[in-house]
């Protein structure tokens, strides 16, 4: 494993507690991170502080209530000292059914979590890294948002949406020590699985020219790199993780 210093760095990372976001917020741990998980699944943040080792903290909030994600802010900032670090990862895949079948309130339901949560995180902590004059930013995208999966409308739109929104914070930000950068990662085994058709993990992976998903661990390795002081030029960039499927 590369070691990535991240030692004195104060991290959050949304939807730390399972999946990619859990793999991730490992990672900067085992670099040097005091983490900040903020996922609304409050049982499981207890469980999983329990199990790590460094310095963490757990703070339930609902990424789509930019109330609940301002007062984790504050939060975190009397917890850790600050946020340099911010992850947006929480999010959900929806149902699998064309665009004509789509249910109004799932629409609605996915872009709130997949993208409005992006928006109200950045909001919240991008003024108190301009005070502090750093910070690194990472969004998860997915591949979808490049290229648009048939019967996941909901998601591709919001992913394609993180997109644009981390290119536009990106070049806001130029002029401070503040990198946002975003990843497209393709699929990878975790319990978002439980929300799609065994037909889409199908097509997913047959798109594939590695012809396997996506392991959590090597999406957290690009990411520790992603938050770190080396990456100091690279802004508004999309960076792959789709095992070649990405054809830009």
């Amino acid at each position: 494993m590369n070691q990535i210093d991240l030692k004195g760095r104060r991290a959050v990372v949304t939807g730390g507690a399972q999946g990619i976001g859990l793999a991730i917020t490992k990672r900067l741990l085992l670099s040097g991170a005091a983490v900040a998980i903020w996922d609304a699944d409050e049982g499981l943040t207890r469980k999983v502080l329990a199990e790590l080792s460094g310095k963490t903290a757990g703070i339930p909030v609902d990424v789509t209530d930019y109330a609940a994600v301002a007062q984790a802010e504050a939060r975190t900032v009397e917890a850790l000292g600050g946020i340099d670090i911010l992850v947006c990862n929480a999010g959900i895949a929806g149902m699998n059914t064309t665009v004509a079948d789509y249910p109004v309130e799932e629409w609605r339901r996915v872009l709130d979590i997949d993208l409005n949560g992006v928006f109200h995180c950045c909001k919240a902590v991008v003024p108190g890294m301009i005070q502090r004059g750093y910070g690194r930013i990472a969004n998860t995208a997915s591949i979808a948002g490049k290229e648009g999966n048939p019967n996941a409308a909901a998601y591709s739109a919001a992913k394609a949406g993180v997109i644009a929104l981390t290119k536009s914070l990106g070049k806001e930000l130029a002029g401070h020590d503040i990198a946002v950068n975003c990843i497209t990662p393709a699929a990878a085994k975790t319990r978002i699985f439980d929300q799609m058709t065994q037909s889409h993990i199908d097509y997913m992976l047959q798109k594939i020219p590695r012809a396997r998903f996506v392991e959590v661990d090597e999406i957290a390795a690009m990411v520790a790199w992603m938050v770190s002081a080396e990456n100091s030029f690279t802004t508004g960039a999309v960076f792959d993780l789709s095992g070649g499927r990405a054809t830009y």
